[in-house]
């Protein structure tokens, strides 16, 4: 048995920024375009985009850069803003887990089985 902890961050009661956020710009970074991101998630396009805004107003800064299409396509990709908020989140979310692990095998040891 383990335990994980996925950090959720709040801006007056609503949700700005979590693990669904941070994989929506994983998947902007390998697709390089928010559509084809939230497709792969099975999520709107529109859905896509109102995430990404309430991230971008919570933290004050733009997410992503887009271009609209054209001959060569359109596309996004992070900012130097949103990829330093996207590693800092990723390096935050491992360290808690980290943490949260030990402190539940130390006080769990004795209650769950081992593999």
């Amino acid at each position: 048995m383990e335990m994980k902890l996925t950090p959720r961050f709040y801006q007056n009661g609503e949700r700005v920024f979590g693990p669904g956020v941070a994989e929506l710009l994983k998947r902007v970074q390998e697709h390089r375009s928010l559509r084809a991101a939230a497709f792969s998630m099975e999520m709107a396009y529109s859905k896509a985009w109102q995430i990404i805004r309430t991230a971008e107003d919570g933290f004050g800064c733009k997410l992503l850069s887009s271009t609209i299409g054209g001959r060569h396509g359109g596309g996004a990709v992070l900012t130097p803003e949103g990829e330093r908020i996207l590693n800092a989140y990723e390096r935050f979310a491992a360290d808690i887990n980290a943490y949260s692990q030990e402190r539940f095998q130390e006080n769990f040891r004795d209650l769950v089985e081992q593999p």
